[in-house]
């Protein structure tokens, strides 16, 4: 591609709060932590962070509140490069906030308040469309209405626009809705809820894939943490490995996988190669605190990429 790709992410905006404790308090108990963060995210927030730092032009589509986060969140985009012109401040609705709970293994436990999210509507992205049909992919996730979600992606298909799908949180939606997505990419948890299946290991992962091929999904990724992701369509399912890391904060490596694999797919790399430098860019994400600010530069990836990258090319 001659340009740099063109991304538009229809999503949600938040503040996180995140905490750092040995252990997780019991019901009715107070317990001191060890550290704390405050920073921006939220995951369509992520997404299209992940994306501008891996070169892409990125759009963001999106409703913050009329508090002191809500200004700061689009100064926060723009500082990044990212467009805000469909970014609103809605008066009387607070900015989404995510409180995070972040274990001595780098597990975490997130609660999500959405907030001015929940304001999204179709008609929004309506709105946008002179500037969404110019684009090469369009990102969506569930912190923003369901409604708001399915009509986003019978856009991308009336303007043959890549459409990708993260149901994350996973909440009960019309899965006939979501298959006008290209690329329908749940975590293991998420693909649990959905399908109502186990995901415990890579032959889980195979059957849920499988599932919800035949639900009407064209194209299944499932990302499987430590383990790598699952790629499957119809025709074939295809692991690709992860890459070793010493791992201290796992908040936001999703959607560090989402967004630089929109950013990678859309540059028209191959769908394996892109998907393993996704596990790498979401695995190095794990070895920095936080969310957005633990997502690496598109020049410090590819340094990491030329030493690391030939170990996937081994293991096929």
């Amino acid at each position: 591609m001659s340009r740099p790709p063109r991304i538009a992410v229809i999503g949600s905006a938040n503040t996180d709060l995140t905490t750092f404790t040995d252990v997780f308090p019991r019901s009715g108990e107070t317990l001191f932590g060890k550290n704390f963060e405050l920073g921006f995210g939220g995951k369509g927030a992520n997404q299209a962070v992940a994306a501008r730092l891996c070169g892409a032009q990125v759009s963001m589509v999106a409703k913050v509140g009329g508090d002191l986060f809500g200004r700061a969140t689009i100064d926060n985009f723009a500082s990044f490069g990212i467009d805000t012109t469909h970014v609103q401040i809605i008066d009387g609705a607070p900015t989404g906030v995510a409180p995070i709970f972040v274990g001595p293994d780098g597990q975490n436990r997130i609660i999500v308040v959405k907030g001015a999210n929940d304001r999204l509507t179709p008609a929004d992205v309506d709105a946008a469309a002179p500037d969404l049909s110019c684009v090469d992919a369009i990102i969506l996730q569930f912190e923003i209405p369901l409604a708001t979600v399915y009509h986003s992606i019978r856009f991308a298909r009336a303007h043959n626009i890549r459409c990708i799908v993260n149901p994350a949180p996973a909440v009960p939606a019309e899965l006939a809705a979501l298959t006008g997505a290209d690329l329908f990419i749940p975590n293991e948890s998420e693909a649990e809820q959905i399908t109502g299946l186990p995901v415990h290991s890579e032959a889980d992962a195979r059957t849920c894939a499988a599932a919800l091929i035949a639900r009407g999904f064209p194209r299944v990724v499932i990302t499987l943490g430590a383990r790598g992701s699952l790629v499957a369509d119809a025709a074939q399912q295809r692991f690709v490995p992860a890459f070793a890391v010493e791992s201290i904060d796992t908040s936001g490596a999703g959607d560090a996988f989402i967004g630089s694999l929109a950013a990678f797919l859309a540059e028209g790399v191959a769908e394996h190669e892109a998907l393993s430098r996704a596990n790498l860019y979401a695995a190095l994400s794990t070895t920095r605190i936080g969310t957005q600010k633990s997502f690496a530069r598109r020049a410090d990836f590819e340094t990491e990429w030329d030493r690391r990258g030939s170990e996937q090319k081994e293991s096929r």
